[in-house]
């Protein structure tokens, strides 16, 4: 199975070409439209799809190609933080209230939860921070074999912060705790932020270059699983962010 991951930065319906022509099986998209709020040519290339998001135009879409199906999961529960003398409600956070993550199956068989992290309006915990929120909810959903976690999650190593416990690379060592490794980095034997290729151009511009998106699976589909990262002169004229390209065999 081909499962591609990416932020098409706005107007999916303007490249689908571009992307079928990666042949992908499952396509997880950052930053789409609606296809129910959309053109009638768009609604009919969605064909099998899900769609979450507060803005018609940019929400995370999953698309499935080749005869394949995604059946959404309805996962929503909550988590308080115990242990400390306080009653603030910040101690407390539902799934409803995290953005933006869309789990589904995958023809009965796969679990699969698309992700693109946002600030959320937080000035304290956005982007990997709403990621951590999520998976303290939602643990044990995640545990099971044949699981998937790809997307855009605007972090990386490098921008790990001394005193929080949401940074990136703690986040990533819980994912461990649970079975689940970055594919790219067991495939390509890179360590969490020295990555030598990146999935971000800032800007489109090759000196603002990050490695923000990731694949993450559990141990039973690591062995036969690879990641690549498309090429920017295939991308850079839709995109500031690469297609990055899981191959499970």
């Amino acid at each position: 199975m081909k499962i591609i991951s990416w932020n098409c930065n706005g107007a999916l319906r303007k490249k689908t070409e571009f992307i079928d022509s990666y042949s992908a099986d499952i396509l997880v998209i950052q930053e789409c439209e609606d296809p129910s709020q959309s053109t009638k040519a768009y609604r009919s290339w969605a064909g099998d799809y899900l769609w979450h998001g507060d803005n018609k135009n940019k929400g995370i879409g999953i698309f499935a190609r080749n005869g394949h199906k995604v059946e959404k999961l309805d996962w929503s529960g909550e988590f308080t933080l115990t242990g400390i003398k306080s009653k603030s409600p910040a101690l407390t956070w539902r799934s409803e209230e995290l953005k933006s993550f869309l789990p589904c199956k995958i023809n009965d068989e796969y679990t699969l939860l698309g992700v693109w992290t946002k600030a959320n309006d937080s000035t304290s915990i956005g982007y990997m921070g709403q990621f951590w929120k999520y998976l303290q909810i939602h643990r044990d959903d995640l545990s099971g074999d044949k699981t998937i976690i790809c997307g855009d999650f605007n972090s990386n190593a490098i921008w790990d912060e001394p005193g929080r416990w949401w940074n990136h690379s703690d986040v990533v060592n819980e994912l461990e705790d649970i079975g689940l490794r970055s594919v790219y980095h067991h495939a390509k034997e890179e360590k969490q932020g020295e990555e030598t290729q990146k999935t971000l151009f800032l800007q489109k511009n090759s000196d603002k270059a990050y490695h923000i998106d990731y694949f993450f699976a559990s141990e039973d589909l690591l062995s036969n699983s690879d990641v690549n990262i498309a090429n920017p002169d295939q991308w850079i004229e839709y995109s500031d962010h690469a297609p990055i390209i899981l191959d499970n065999k």
